[in-house]
């Protein structure tokens, strides 16, 4: 699962921006302090950080960027009011990668935050895969139908489809699912499954109830068939 660090002295603020990343299928981490912000990183690798400084931590702010832009690529995504332009341009040159001006839209902060960890990502080797119904760009996480109308997937549908369409055609047990999706915390949650796949299945499949391409083996694992000709009943 992708990892983001919010770092926010807002409390309110903080715990805003982290409930959204979390429904959209991010894992999330706070801190209130930058100087918190690089001890949780050391402890706890992330996978992009979001920073919204105030006025009074612009300089720990900029120290973190400095201290990090050395060890790691992850990308920093900064959220400042518009007034603060300055100070965004100082934090830019520090290290931050990106910058929303507050109010920040939803859809903009999840855009920018996708783009930012494509760009951070290697190169999928996986070629696109078109069936009679949608197509899949694994490497631009992109879904769409066949008038071109984009189907949105969150992270967490997109790792489960990213896993089953590698192994297309094979089957993938439900723990080796969890774990790459979840790590150890999805150890045995194979409602995890039943409830994301459900989901896929209404954005993907003709008949979510009968689906052809998204099939479960029960009790065993998923199987990813892009002819979608189902086995034989």
């Amino acid at each position: 699962m992708t990892t983001v660090l919010v770092v926010d002295p807002d409390q309110d603020s903080r715990r805003l921006t982290a409930n959204l990343l979390r429904h959209y299928g991010y894992d999330v981490a706070t801190a209130g302090r930058p100087e918190r912000a690089g001890s949780l990183l050391r402890l706890r690798p992330a996978d992009a950080l979001i920073i919204d400084p105030v006025a009074d931590n612009d300089a720990a702010s900029e120290a973190l960027l400095r201290e990090l832009r050395p060890r790691t690529e992850i990308p920093i995504l900064v959220m400042a009011a518009r007034a603060a332009n300055g100070r965004l341009v100082r934090l830019l040159d520090a290290g931050a990668d990106d910058c929303l001006a507050k109010p920040v839209d939803v859809e903009e902060l999840l855009a920018r935050l996708r783009v930012a960890l494509r760009r951070s990502r290697p190169q999928v080797d996986l070629p696109p895969v078109r069936t009679e119904h949608f197509a899949l760009d694994v490497a631009e996480r992109r879904a769409s139908r066949p008038d071109g109308t984009d189907v949105r997937l969150t992270p967490i549908e997109w790792k489960l489809v990213e896993v089953l369409t590698r192994h297309r055609g094979h089957l993938v047990t439900q723990a080796e699912l969890l774990q790459t999706v979840w790590g150890a915390r999805g150890a045995g949650r194979t409602a995890y499954l039943r409830v994301h796949m459900t989901t896929i299945r209404h954005k993907l499949e003709p008949e979510p109830a009968r689906p052809r391409y998204f099939l479960t083996v029960p009790g065993v694992g998923l199987r990813f068939l892009p002819d979608g000709n189902r086995p034989h009943e």
